[in-house]
């Protein structure tokens, strides 16, 4: 998708930029895809604050999407391309022979009208779904599952893809976007192809009200604070934060500190870290 840029109308027009949805499709989504979203506003369970400047936004409906392709040996036809307020990807709705409708991600390169099909011995296309073993080493692939049957969970983002790199006993070793390589069982599913939409990080904001139609709220440095609410906080004029590397409201190092736990049970799956 292109990027538009306008004239300089206002400070905040003069460096907006939006994607160009004329691709996209112009009717309503499809309704029995569509279940209500209540809003978190960064909050858990419990409710606590997990992730902070969260708040307000737009309203959004979820649309449902098949991230487990389990539909074998059915080809489905593309019906629209389709914006999904919940992710940075497209979505594609697509009917299958049998008359059943789903939402998929789309790919790059996947078309109205197109057709696409899961099943082990689909081509090679984008926007097929194989399990990993009879995928040929080298190829890109996207929405890939990390347990059998479980749904895809890596590369699903605007512009992602992963690398299917070697295929060794009963594992796939998998190049995942941010380096990282990575044994996935081979009878995991994957999706041939880059997830479409790969403009959306070269959008620029451009104002905080776009900002916040998005759901976010403002974000205030931590030396801009008082010693109480913040480590960095205090001083007379604009102080440095007078510790060894910047910090966490809550005293936690940041930048290059590294959170998984040494014990977790996955760790003996990956084969070499991201940003070695």
């Amino acid at each position: 998708m292109a990027i538009k840029h306008y004239k300089p109308t206002t400070p905040s027009r003069r460096n907006m930029s939006v994607l160009d949805y004329s691709a996209l499709s112009k009717e309503k989504p499809e309704k029995s895809l569509l279940r209500p979203l209540n809003k978190k506003a960064g909050r858990n369970s419990y409710g606590r604050i997990t992730v902070r400047h969260r708040g307000g936004g737009n309203r959004r409906k979820y649309r449902l999407i098949d991230f487990k392709r389990r539909k074998f040996n059915v080809f489905a036809r593309v019906l629209t391309l389709e914006y999904d307020p919940n992710r940075s990807a497209n979505i594609a709705l697509v009917k299958y022979e049998d008359g059943f409708k789903s939402y998929i991600i789309a790919p790059s390169d996947l078309k109205v009208s197109d057709k696409i099909v899961s099943g082990f011995d689909s081509d090679i296309k984008p926007g097929n779904a194989l399990p990993l073993e009879k995928i040929p080493t080298g190829t890109f692939i996207h929405n890939v599952e990390l347990h059998p049957g479980k749904g895809a969970q890596f590369a699903r983002s605007a512009g992602n893809m992963a690398q299917l790199m070697a295929l060794e006993n009963n594992f796939a070793l998998i190049r995942l976007p941010s380096s990282e390589l990575r044994n996935v069982p081979k009878e995991c599913m994957a999706t041939i192809g880059q997830v479409g939409n790969s403009d959306h990080f070269n959008v620029k904001i451009g104002k905080a009200g776009r900002k916040r139609n998005m759901g976010w709220r403002p974000t205030v440095r931590g030396s801009a604070m008082n010693p109480c609410d913040h480590p960095h906080g205090g001083g007379n004029g604009k102080t440095p934060i007078g510790l060894p590397s910047p910090v966490t409201p809550w005293g936690k190092p940041t930048l290059g500190y590294k959170t998984r736990s040494k014990h977790k049970a996955s760790n003996k799956f990956i084969v070499s870290r991201r940003n070695k």
